[in-house]
């Protein structure tokens, strides 16, 4: 068991966290929700002791090992990937190490012998024989080939650190675990993979994560924190919101009834006060008003932005036409003799592992690559609106929100360039930020206000939801579900991929395509997908319509 005991954090004058009170238990999985800047990340530096308290104590049962997910993705980069999982149980990996040095001396003495012994006894104990295939269990599971479990750390790309960094976190059967953002990176193969290990782990978990899927599939429990308090409630996510939104109501509900009856006292009072008659019944009124109080119904510090894509024009029957499309990069073919044709009434999801495939096909749709062999045609109705993966160079000028916006606006005028802003949670001063010192958060809104502003009937989208909070995502998916234009879009988010598209296409390792007409969940079901997955991996493209 982990707890936070009157736990006080301050920063300057302003207090993050205020006389918070929780316990976390064993066997439950919690989900650390709160609105950007709320503190989640920062709590959760407070229960690993990275981060002291102002004021307050965290306890920990005696003997109970805590693992953190790493957030420094170079931290490891000289040591060999298996090493890297094994230091999530930093005694174990010490042990072996100092087993090894003994093992290695030319003179051998007693002492090392008697050292040796007992190194090996206590090795013993903690599993340390299964060590490295219980580390070679975990790094399969989330998708890092055998091939490079002997590989440097420094050799390795983005994601696959992620997943060995988090391999690392859950490495040991660690009596605590903390996740900060255990998704991020992730395909959805490993996604599940992961869901799947949570649910199925025995001891205690707190995880900060924007994907409401997952939150949804893993916990037991959801801790809120909303003006430098934690409110715990049983349940999912969704649970928590039904629950956290009865509560308001029924607050609201009981202040309205409280508030009839002040009324109805007062006016009693105020009728007979005077009347030597009545003035007992009065002033029994009087006592019984003195006693209502009001619920104080605190508004959330959530807010969420308005995400409303209205194409200027209706898409026509002729959407897009993709003929034998091919691209070879660095000498790996990443798409191979793609072909489809798109309706006026598709949202496609591009799903698998094959990120890279994903956004090469993006950029030759949009223009930014040509591709090696094939062709695409647009049809002469459409307008296209791009959210791209990496948007460094969007950003790399000295304009201000407001100048940044008008310039792909076709309407100049400053007060209708800034509603667009307010929609997104920029008011006030805010449009006179540079563009170029914006969080990634506030970047991403600023090309979802471009999307908007554009009336584009078709959206193309690779991972909008990397920076955004969850009651941005919740907009966005909302915004996605009402668009009547097509969409074409990659995302991790397992909700956004479930809730939006009525395609998948999956594009495999091997740069060939699978595709189906047919919900998320129904094409992760279905056995004939997996075998023809299998199949086409190797054989060729698949168009299942």
């Amino acid at each position: 068991m982990i707890s936070a005991n009157n736990v006080t954090l301050r920063i300057g004058k302003k207090a993050l966290f205020e006389d918070v009170n929780i316990k976390f238990t064993e066997g439950n999985c919690y989900g650390l929700i709160g609105a950007n800047g709320a503190g989640k990340s920062t709590f959760l530096k407070i229960l690993s002791g990275e981060l002291d308290t102002t004021n307050g104590t965290i306890s920990i049962t005696p003997g109970q090992r805590l693992s953190v997910l790493e957030q420094d993705h170079f931290k490891y980069d000289q040591y060999p990937v298996l090493d890297t999982v094994i230091m999530g149980n930093q005694r174990l990996y010490d042990i072996m190490k100092e087993k090894d040095a003994i093992y290695a001396k030319e003179d051998f003495s007693e002492e090392d012998g008697i050292r040796a012994s007992e190194l090996e006894g206590e090795f013993a104990e903690m599993n340390g024989w299964e060590a490295e295939s219980d580390a070679a269990t975990l790094l399969n599971g989330l998708g890092i080939e055998p091939e490079l479990h002997y590989t440097q750390m420094g050799d390795l790309n983005g994601n696959e650190k992620v997943k060995v960094l988090l391999a690392r976190a859950l490495f040991g059967n660690p009596d605590i675990l903390l996740l900060d953002e255990p998704t991020n990176h992730l395909d959805l193969g490993a996604i599940e993979w992961l869901e799947e290990f949570l649910i199925n782990f025995d001891n205690t978990v707190i995880v900060v994560s924007h994907d409401r899927y997952f939150l949804n599939k893993v916990c037991t429990h959801i801790a809120d924190i909303d003006y430098g308090k934690i409110q715990l409630y049983a349940g999912n996510y969704d649970f928590w919101y039904e629950s956290s939104q009865l509560m308001i109501r029924q607050m609201k509900e009981a202040n309205k009834k409280k508030e009839e009856k002040i009324k109805e006292l007062q006016e009693f009072i105020s009728r007979f006060s005077a009347n030597a008659s009545k003035s007992k019944q009065a002033t029994s009124r009087k006592r019984a008003l003195e006693k209502i109080q009001l619920d104080e119904i605190r508004p959330s510090s959530r807010k969420y932005p308005y995400i409303d894509f209205r194409p200027e024009r209706e898409i026509g029957n002729e959407v897009l036409m993709v003929e034998n499309l091919s691209k070879t990069i660095d000498g790996v073919k990443v798409l191979d003799d793609i072909s489809f044709t798109l309706g006026h009434n598709d949202k496609v999801a591009f799903v698998g592992g094959n990120e890279q495939a994903k956004t090469v096909f993006f950029k030759i749709l949009m223009g930014e690559m040509e591709p090696d062999e094939g062709t695409f045609k647009w049809g002469v109705t459409t307008s296209q609106a791009y959210f791209p993966k990496d948007s460094t160079q969007e950003f790399d000028n000295d304009l201000t929100i407001a100048d940044w916006l008008t310039q792909f606006s076709e309407i100049k005028d400053a007060t209708y360039v800034r509603g667009f802003l307010g929609r997104m949670l920029f008011a006030g001063d805010d449009g006179v930020k540079q563009v170029r010192v914006l969080s990634g958060g506030e970047k991403v809104r600023c090309l979802l206000s471009k999307m908007m502003i554009s009336g584009a009937n078709i959206l193309i989208f690779d991972e909008p939801t990397n920076h955004l909070d969850m009651e941005s995502i919740t907009a966005l998916n909302n915004g996605m579900i009402k668009f009547p234009g097509v969409i074409l879009f990659a995302s991790h988010d397992h909700q956004i991929v479930q809730t939006t598209a009525n395609r998948i296409m999956e594009i495999l390792p091997n740069g060939r395509m699978i595709d189906k007409i047919t919900t998320y969940d129904e094409y992760l079901a279905s056995d004939e997908m997996a075998k023809k997955r299998q199949v086409y991996t190797t054989e060729g493209t698949l168009e299942d319509n």
